[in-house]
């Protein structure tokens, strides 16, 4: 009976702190507005850019425009769920400048509590962003704007899949931390991560545009695991059984990160030195 209370126990700390994240996530209204006008901005450019090469080439492409649409505003729409430039500076700040002990002090294991002020922070401004830019999105005229998913099966995959991937990118946010115990600064390790989620996550183009041979090695890596994978179930890219695969593969890196993750902050902590008083 004892051992249950203490994991309800544990359990409600996380819980707890997830809901304080969120919650203080909500409060930056003015700042979501100005990014949903910057990410209207940046879809339109984005189609418009495209709807250019399409119309140079018609049957070039291996998507449809309404589904490189479709693809481009849902990019868009959670754009804080997978982009891999959203970190939280505080624990940066924490590492480097010694705030860490006092993180080490609280009854809760570091690398969950991370983990979950990373999914609380990126919710909460999803949530702000999301709903308007859809909205938008939807009164577009065809092939502008985003269309419904390819089949119910696809919307389900798409749900399921979006879960899994903004995981994945939690996971591998906090490789990024535990890196910063290793160096002097995080800036470096920094920019090279944002380059490389970029461009083998399909932010900068989706995955499908790339070379065979090369987009088959870049969708076996993690970040071809995070939104390259939800985006393409929804414009219906990716279907059948296929879908399964790409979901078991997700699973698969939220697991390897996660362990590898875990092992390296055990390291790091071992080794931790603060100075000052």
């Amino acid at each position: 009976m004892n051992i249950e209370k203490a994991r309800e126990s544990h359990g409600s700390k996380y819980a707890s702190l997830f809901r304080i994240k969120f919650i203080a996530g909500l409060q930056y209204r003015a700042a979501a507005a100005a990014g949903v006008a910057t990410q209207f901005a940046w879809g339109i450019m984005g189609i418009l850019l495209y709807k250019a090469f399409y119309e140079a080439s018609p049957d070039a492409f291996p998507m449809s425009f309404q589904a490189l649409s479709s693809y481009l505003w849902l990019q868009q729409a959670f754009l804080a769920l997978f982009m891999g430039w959203i970190f939280e500076n505080e624990i940066f700040q924490q590492i480097t400048e010694g705030g860490i002990a006092y993180e080490l002090c609280r009854p809760m294991d570091l690398y969950h509590m991370w983990f979950c002020r990373s999914m609380a922070n990126r919710l909460s401004k999803a949530v702000l962003r999301c709903m308007p830019i859809l909205i938008f999105a939807a009164f577009l005229p065809v092939p502008y704007g985003i269309g419904m998913p390819a089949s119910v099966v696809a919307g389900v995959g798409f749900l399921i899949t979006a879960i899994l991937g903004f995981l994945v990118v939690i996971a591998y946010s906090m490789l990024i931390y535990i890196a910063t115990f290793y160096t002097y600064t995080p800036t470096g390790v920094r920019m090279v991560s944002i380059s490389v989620v970029e461009f083998l996550g399909g932010a900068v183009i989706p995955l499908p545009f790339l070379p065979e041979g090369i987009r088959k090695v870049v969708e076996l890596l993690p970040f071809a695991s995070m939104q390259n994978i939800p985006l393409r179930i929804y414009s219906g890219d990716i279907t059948g059984m296929e879908m399964f695969a790409k979901a078991g593969l997700q699973l698969f890196w939220i697991i390897a990160l996660v362990w590898i993750g875990k092992r390296l902050i055990g390291v790091a902590l071992k080794r931790v030195v603060v100075q000052g008083g």
